[in-house]
């Protein structure tokens, strides 16, 4: 059974497609076989990064890495058993296709609550939160007392995973690892990068989820997106003297890796 990744929150501008395009291609790029897919049926942001992708090995003489993108099947309400939701069924139709002769299946959900988000929480194994470092994000986890600091209780988006997990363990599948990423981290603010890291460890000791760096704030991935491109491909398109910040960048993605620890994957690579 392929090992099901699944990038979600209930919050746009986090950097989900950024994150799920790395991920994805760095486990295509050390040789294991992965599937993609964009819940997301109206921005499709992910989908068009490995749209540019595509257009990009297509017009050049690089070959890059290129997961197995599929969009969601169309399907008939004919077709449909009664009371089946369609769109349970076209994003199953989709994973059982993938399931076949992948080891991971990358899932990017949209910035906002829809059944499919709600469906493919329940099949993940890993689950990927991005937050970009503020306490507006923090919201999207619990509601927090900014007088106090205490935690006041979780949020609808938290209670959306404990639902995923009880279904699953109703289904006896084994527990999802929710990994919450401290995304877009800033060089200054180092009061509130101290609050926000305290504020993250007590919630992640009550709601259960592990706390890791994501990415930090850089022009490079705004400019990585219009070709498809990743920070592990810039050697690959001719890029030899890249700067410090390109390689911190790098270096970010090699800890994230590590720190996901998805089955068969080196700590580094």
């Amino acid at each position: 059974m392929a090992h099901i990744i699944v990038v979600g929150n209930e919050k746009g501008g986090a950097g989900k497609s950024t994150v799920s395009m790395h991920v994805a291609t760095a486990l295509a790029r050390m040789g294991h076989s992965v599937g993609a897919i964009d819940l997301d049926l109206r921005q499709q942001s992910f989908g068009r990064y490995m749209a540019n992708r595509r257009a990009y090995v297509d017009r050049s003489d690089v070959d890059l890495p290129l997961p197995d993108y599929r969009e969601l099947p169309d399907v008939s309400p004919d077709d449909l058993e009664p009371g089946e939701n369609i769109h349970d069924r076209r994003l199953s139709t989709a994973m059982a296709e993938l399931e076949r002769d992948k080891d991971f299946i990358l899932v990017d959900c949209p910035g906002s609550h829809t059944r499919l988000s709600q469906v493919a929480h329940t099949l993940a194994d890993t689950l990927i939160t991005p937050l970009n470092d503020s306490f507006i994000d923090f919201d999207l986890l619990a509601r927090h007392d900014g007088a106090t600091g205490k935690i006041l209780g979780p949020s609808v988006y938290s209670e959306m995973v404990w639902n995923a997990r009880q279904m699953r363990a109703q289904a006896g599948l084994k527990p999802i690892d929710w990994v919450v990423l401290r995304n877009r981290l800033g060089a200054q603010q180092m009061h509130n990068k101290r609050k926000m890291g305290e504020a993250l460890e007590n919630l992640s000791r009550r709601i259960g989820f592990r706390v890791a760096p994501g990415f930090s704030e850089r022009v490079i991935f705004r400019e990585l997106f219009p070709n498809g491109l990743t920070l592990l491909d810039l050697r690959d398109i001719g890029v030899t003297g890249m700067n410090i910040s390109n390689i911190a960048a790098r270096q970010e993605l090699r800890d994230l890796m590590a720190e996901l620890n998805l089955p068969g994957v080196p700590i580094n690579f």
